[in-house]
């Protein structure tokens, strides 16, 4: 998967229409059950973007594999994180960030595009 300055908010936008919903059709993610890997991208978002190089360095991406750590912990802990992990393919878009500084950027635009759309789509807190 393939995230472009053309293409990360659409695909954010269709990941969300795609979560899971209860019966009354209510998204069942709510922002709290991921509000703290929310920080964690904020966090590198704020350091990468100063960041002047094209590669991350190495703490860098050091803390986007304890991210996807972080996510499979929470997705074991709870169903509406793991649909959003496998729906956004949160997973394999860390892996193509790699050690790329426009990448990992990207990441981070489009983690704040989900939340923006969950939003939108009546997500809750």
């Amino acid at each position: 998967m393939v995230l472009e300055k053309t293409n990360y908010v659409d695909m954010a936008e269709n990941a969300v229409k795609r979560l899971e919903r209860n019966k009354n059709g209510n998204l069942i993610l709510t922002t709290s059950k991921i509000r703290n890997i929310l920080s964690m991208i904020s966090t590198i978002y704020n350091e990468v973007i100063h960041h002047p190089a094209d590669k991350l360095n190495e703490d860098m991406v050091e803390r986007l594999k304890y991210l996807k750590m972080r996510f499979a912990y929470e997705a074991g802990r709870e169903k509406a994180v793991k649909n959003l992990i496998e729906v956004a393919k949160i997973f394999e878009i860390i892996e193509w960030v790699g050690d790329g500084t426009q990448r990992c950027i990207l990441f981070c635009k489009y983690m704040e595009s989900i939340v923006a759309y969950h939003k939108f789509n009546g997500g809750r807190d």
